[in-house]
């Protein structure tokens, strides 16, 4: 396994990824909404380019995250993850931390505050997430409870605390 950034070329294996991790057989043949999400991030200002990861297996990409800007309490920068994606034939905690590590290192690397996330906590944990609400940020849907999630990293200070924003892209997918 490789990981790097995502380069000039890759959105359709990215694209295809998404699709196959995301894929609900009660709905066969339906593009899982993360396809979009994934699609309407990247040309968006919300899109950063360092914080997304392509996890490569004999040349093939077979996992996928990626982190954009999000804010709390509209004014502070922070960072939403999601989606994060790996092809069902490489599914093993593998390929998911792997790409998980990646991303924090490399959104700690670039002196992000803090990732939140909504995900099972029972999976984000062991990367050093906890419950948002621990933290005083309120998410977007109060339904999220436990699953909204955040991770701290160096440059958090504590004073990142208020309602949570997803970039506009998670708005416009359903």
């Amino acid at each position: 396994m490789f990981l790097r950034r995502e380069r000039a070329g890759d959105e359709q294996a990215i694209a295809a990824v998404h699709a196959a991790a995301f894929a609900r057989p009660d709905a066969p043949g339906v593009e899982p909404p993360e396809v979009e999400l994934v699609s309407q991030l990247r040309t968006s200002g919300a899109w950063v380019p360092a914080l997304s990861i392509v996890a490569i297996v004999d040349e093939e990409i077979v996992g996928h995250v990626v982190c954009s800007r999000a804010t709390i309490a509209d004014t502070i920068p922070v960072l939403g993850l999601g989606p994060l994606g790996v092809h069902p034939f490489r599914q093993d905690a593998r390929f998911g931390s792997a790409l998980m590590h990646a991303v924090i290192a490399a959104a700690d690397s670039l002196g992000e505050p803090l990732i939140v996330l909504l995900g099972a906590p029972e999976y984000y944990q062991r990367f050093g997430f906890e419950p948002a609400a621990d933290h005083r940020i309120a998410a977007p849907d109060d339904s999220y409870g436990e699953d909204f999630q955040v991770r701290r990293l160096t440059t958090a200070t504590g004073s990142e605390r208020g309602s949570f924003r997803y970039a506009d892209a998670f708005d416009s997918v359903p």
